[in-house]
């Protein structure tokens, strides 16, 4: 506590926390804002429906990347997705294309260029996915916009309301960088996944038990000592896990100038282990969405095939229907894709973000090398070899993770909203912001002669 209190004894730290979390607090308002053409009602009846069937995971999943909710009906409805679709375009071709790859180099007057393309990609983004949420929520299937209000205009005017709110929240993300404490976008973000944890709270509340053998649908004591424990266990693994390091021990040349001797220190040359962050598993969670889309409309439209008197027909009618089915109560099927995709995206990230070349040549000129090593070819090979080695251990890692959710639902019978917390992107991404909140605030007091937050010894 004391610590904490430390905090907000420095009159600058204190106004970037208090910025930061006014904003976050417009951010959060600014959900609950819906648009003039819903029927509240009719979308409550919706979203309640869509809870209780395995399509809700695929659209819970979808709104947690963009730090928004189910029924994308607000204000603020398509979230900080787009933003983030537009800078994870951007950097995938800054490495193909050659004119972006220059501007990367350029250093800040290139780095502005580039941000300046994301936003109005931001832009037409925002458009298109809100053009179609907006005729969704227009059609039949979905039923919420009120009668009198299913025209062009009233779209339009929709439209423009959810794309500027989302170019709103990229300016607040700016401002929090700016002003504020933390990554601006990442902590819109993660105040979107941590707003359902008191639903999931409350869920678990009224699911829970004081015996021991509880009644069907129930979590007795031992279940839910059980889910505290794998509570804690999983954060303390994804925390150790998203500080690890590979050190590479680099040691700098002697330099002679005079009857003085320069260099000759050895340094470590850091490699993270989850190199690709939380991106493997959005981009894995996001392709699995569509296998279960194509699945469904097979299903359907070979629903008639069951009643042709074809037994092959039927058969195969019945395979489609196993196969959607398993994808969407995320069973066995989705987990192996789940983990090939991981793997597959871990080392397509690396082989993106990490380019052992730049490295050995930066070792060469500021005449460091790595002992057992010569500069040049044979480091990059021997960087190469080691980030291809702890990329395999960074991946395993991100496929538990991954796993654990759906593991904790079918083996516990807990609700999803609840299993979620447990693993997977939600817990990735609010672990690695509130490490990174706590090194900036870090920072700050060591640099006014205050003890940090975390003593490392």
């Amino acid at each position: 506590m004391d610590k904490l209190t430390t905090i907000f004894k420095i009159p600058e730290l204190r106004r970037k926390i208090l910025f930061t979390a006014l904003l976050l607090a417009v951010y959060r308002v600014g959900f609950y804002i819906p648009l003039p053409i819903v029927n509240q009602a009719q979308l409550a009846a919706w979203e309640e429906q869509l809870s209780t069937n395995a399509a809700g995971k695929v659209f819970g999943t979808v709104a947690m990347f963009g730090g928004t909710s189910i029924g994308m009906s607000t204000i603020f409805g398509l979230g900080i997705m787009p933003y983030i679709s537009a800078s994870i375009i951007f950097q995938l071709l800054g490495s193909v294309v050659p004119a972006l790859e220059a501007m990367q180099k350029e250093g800040e007057s290139g780095r502005k260029r580039i941000n300046e393309y994301t936003r109005y990609s931001t832009v037409a983004l925002c458009f298109v996915q809100s053009a179609f949420w907006v005729q969704y929520m227009m059609s039949d299937q979905m039923g919420v916009v009120l009668p009198q209000y299913r025209d062009m205009w009233h779209g339009l005017v929709s439209v423009c309301i959810m794309t500027a709110g989302t170019v709103f929240l990229m300016w607040v993300g700016e401002q929090i960088d700016e002003y504020g404490i933390g990554n601006g976008i990442s902590l819109l973000i993660m105040a979107g996944i941590l707003s359902r944890f008191p639903v999931a709270l409350q869920g678990l509340w009224a699911n829970a038990s004081t015996k021991l053998t509880p009644e069907q649908g129930k979590l007795g004591i031992i279940q839910l000592t059980i889910l505290a424990g794998l509570f804690v266990a999983v954060v303390i693994g994804v925390v150790a896990f998203t500080e690890s390091q590979r050190r590479i021990p680099t040691q700098s040349a002697k330099h002679v100038r005079g009857r003085r001797v320069f260099g000759g220190s050895r340094q470590f040359l850091p490699l993270r282990v989850n190199q690709g962050g939380v991106m493997p598993i959005i981009f894995a969670s996001s392709l699995l969405i569509f296998p279960s889309l194509v699945l469904n409309g097979l299903a359907s439209s070979m629903a008639a095939l069951k009643t042709d008197g074809s037994s092959l027909g039927a058969t195969f009618a019945t395979v489609i229907q196993d196969l959607a089915d398993s994808f969407q109560r995320q069973g066995y099927l989705y987990t192996l894709c789940n983990i090939i995709l991981i793997y597959f995206f871990c080392y397509f990230w690396v082989a993106i973000t990490f380019n052992p070349k730049d490295m050995a040549d930066n070792l060469k000129d500021y005449g460091s090398f790595i002992p057992g090593y010569r500069p040049g070819k044979r480091t990059e090979e021997y960087l190469e070899k080691v980030m291809f080695r702890i990329t395999y251990v960074g991946a395993a890692f991100l496929s538990v993770v991954a796993v654990v959710p759906s593991l904790v639902q079918n083996f516990l019978n807990v609700d999803f909203t609840v299993a979620q917390f447990f693993g997977g992107t939600g817990l990735l991404i609010v672990v690695s912001v509130a490490l990174d909140v706590v090194q900036k605030i870090d920072s700050h007091l060591v640099m006014r002669n205050y003890a940090g937050l975390v003593n490392r010894k």
